[in-house]
């Protein structure tokens, strides 16, 4: 491995990260070329985690903007504070009357009420602002198309325009991780403007080394069992929806609240909530685990 991808490598697994080589190499490369990196995968394989990682590995802030049906620019860039914008109006309008019209000019009132201090800002303009920062767009396959023609935009410029005030300009480009489950195909103008990657569940030994990294508290002999009752149910049951790692670990974490040390059918299928969300695959489970476990 390259030795400045071993080091941010690194750095990751310090707070309890595990990248891969090749998931490394194309954070690495976003952060050298100062691009957004896209990545996609099933839900619960790390997208969002990888973000999180990140700010914490550099020390920065995390400023996250969930994606979802109907979300516009205005609830990604900024709003103003009407109630206090209100307020100051009827402040200004109170000492007018005890100045007896010797206050500012409605000129003036109006452009006070677009003062920086009514603006609430949103995840875009936060990051922009606070940057050096890590930007994640969770989940922007939810979004619609004129939502993504409005980040392509952001993500080309950095910089957002607010009539009022002007436009504000990133001093140090945010870090952007776009993160996507695939509901939807994205456009490919905004897949041009990201370096890509796709994240895969993790093979058994990886999966067993992430158990152990982010949940310490529990043995090794209880997570390789954990993980590869896990990756059987992947790989051979059709579930509504499989597990991904924050399940296994959930998983894990709930059987060691438990006291177990050994897997054992009964404690597995009374923790099932901690892995499945659905009452189907609770009771796929339960037929799959009979045969794992009585075997």
């Amino acid at each position: 491995m390259n030795a400045r991808v071993a080091d941010l490598a690194a750095r990751l697994e310090r707070t309890g990260y595990l990248a891969d080589e090749d998931l490394a190499t194309a954070l690495f490369l976003a952060l050298e070329m100062q691009r957004p990196l896209l990545l996609e995968g099933e839900p619960g394989t790390g997208k969002t985690a990888l973000a999180e990682a990140l700010a914490a590995a550099n020390d920065q802030p995390l400023v996250r903007l969930q994606c979802y049906e109907g979300i516009d620019a205005t609830q990604a860039l900024y709003d103003w504070d009407f109630p206090r914008q209100i307020l100051h109006l009827r402040a200004l309008e109170a000492l007018a009357a005890d100045r007896r019209g010797d206050a500012a000019s409605v000129e003036e009132a109006e452009r006070s009420l677009y003062d920086e201090r009514f603006l609430l800002a949103r995840p875009v303009l936060s990051a922009l602002q606070r940057a050096p920062a890590v930007l994640l767009v969770d989940e922007v396959d939810r979004a619609d198309d004129e939502f993504e023609a409005f980040l392509l935009e952001v993500l080309a410029t950095y910089q957002v325009t607010i009539p009022e005030l002007g436009t504000i300009r990133a001093a140090v480009p945010p870090t952007v991780i776009l993160t996507s489950n695939r509901t939807r195909e994205l456009h490919d103008a905004l897949k041009r403007r990201c370096l890509y990657h796709w994240i895969d569940h993790p093979g058994l030994d990886r999966e067993v080394a992430i158990v152990r990294s982010r949940a310490p508290e529990v043995g090794e002999a209880l997570a390789r069992q954990v993980v590869a009752v896990v990756q059987q149910l992947r790989a051979g049951t059709d579930l509504l929806k499989p597990p991904g790692v924050a399940e296994t670990l959930d998983w894990a974490r709930a059987l060691h609240h438990l006291g177990t040390a050994e897997l054992d059918l009964e404690t597995a299928a009374r923790t099932l909530g901690a892995l499945v969300k659905y009452r189907d695959d609770a009771d796929r489970v339960k037929a799959a685990l009979d045969r794992m476990l009585a075997a």
